[in-house]
């Protein structure tokens, strides 16, 4: 299948074009490289595919043509990014995905893939919910994803399928690291300070899905007959990978030796917190077969780390914290006000590549 990836050279995005290679697909990517100065040496190897790079808002249906799927991963990412500013997360999450739902069903492309996520879920609470439950994100990013899923859904027809995978918190390994997500983040601070830092009460909770995983869930919905996943929402991840996030802490705890744990000075509790079903993933997608747990997950991140000599200035500055480098690069004049990448930043790059 020839596919389209947006957001190919990000976190999730540079983990699953390796992949959909292997599975056979032919795969040309996406992406304006917001994040280009953000390479993990220890993350593994990007693939290389040919590349279209722009900025998803400015997309045309001729970008598209000859395609038979788009996996549309690009995104401002995540809850608290996505605060920073919500008129952009809204511009680039909501409006720029409906464009480009458009365009690829004006292209003929058949089949959708959006990359939505369980923060749709947000003030879930203790019981567990599926994916006819309440969507109740309490971020602008949660919106973002609710509101782009309402609205693709209004394109589907017999032509043109769209599907909504809605990933748990992802973790895991990637050539696009990222700090600023909870298990990778807890393992970083682990193995950097010796100590476990939970910058909130522990009690909300999440559950967690590595990035492998989340990009097996999406070749399984490329491969899916059509009228098993037509227009459906699917929660990604297992149902028994729902943690408190201090078990998230007590499990790397196990992992990392002689860390121990500690509360931020304004630990609270955080008001996102929900349980959630899978069970319709592993029914209607049975190639859809994860293999990662938290633990193992954790390990793979603590030999990463240790290898690549992780330290906490890394762990904590801008280049690997999302909504840092996003800062950073607002400071340093190489993205403008609505978020678009300048020729400035794409000078530096040729220089130093």
């Amino acid at each position: 299948m020839k596919v389209m990836v947006t957001g190919h050279q990000g976190y999730i995005g540079s983990v699953m074009v390796p992949m959909l290679l292997r599975a056979g697909h032919s795969v040309t990517g996406y992406d304006s490289d917001l994040y280009r100065r953000c390479t993990f040496a220890s993350g593994g190897q990007r693939a290389t595919v040919p590349t279209i790079e722009k900025d998803v808002r400015d997309v045309e249906p001729r970008d598209l043509e000859g395609f038979d799927a788009v996996i549309h991963l690009a995104a401002l990412s995540n809850d608290p990014l996505s605060n920073l500013d919500p008129d952009i997360t809204y511009e680039i999450n909501h409006k720029a995905s409906v464009r480009f739902a458009r365009a690829a069903r004006r292209a003929g492309v058949r089949r959708f893939l959006f990359a939505s996520s369980c923060s749709n879920y947000g003030q879930a609470g203790d019981d567990m919910v599926d994916e006819t439950g309440v969507l109740k994100p309490v971020t602008p990013y949660g919106w973002s994803k609710v509101l782009s899923e309402r609205d693709i859904s209004e394109l589907a027809d017999d032509t043109f399928s769209p599907v909504y995978f809605r990933p748990a918190t992802a973790y895991g390994l990637s050539p696009r690291i990222r700090f600023d997500i909870v298990l990778n983040n807890l393992v970083a601070w682990a193995v950097t300070k010796g100590k476990i830092l939970l910058k909130s009460d522990g009690t909300p909770w999440r559950p967690i899905v590595h990035i492998e995983d989340i990009s097996r869930a999406f070749i399984a919905g490329l491969e899916a007959p059509h009228e098993v996943i037509h227009n459906q929402a699917f929660n990604v991840g297992r149902t028994y990978h729902n943690y408190r996030i201090s078990d998230i802490a007590r499990i790397v705890a196990d992992v990392v030796p002689g860390c121990r744990l500690e509360f931020a000075s304004d630990a609270g509790p955080d008001k996102r917190s929900y349980r959630v079903s899978f069970e319709k993933i592993a029914r209607l997608l049975p190639a859809f077969k994860p293999q990662w747990d938290a633990r193992k997950g954790a390990e793979q991140l603590y030999q990463a780390y240790r290898e690549s000599n992780v330290t906490i200035d890394q762990v904590e500055g801008p280049r690997y914290q999302r909504i840092g480098h996003i800062k950073h690069l607002l400071a340093e004049g190489l993205v403008d006000s609505r978020m678009r990448v300048l020729a400035a930043e794409r000078r530096l790059e040729a220089v130093q590549g």
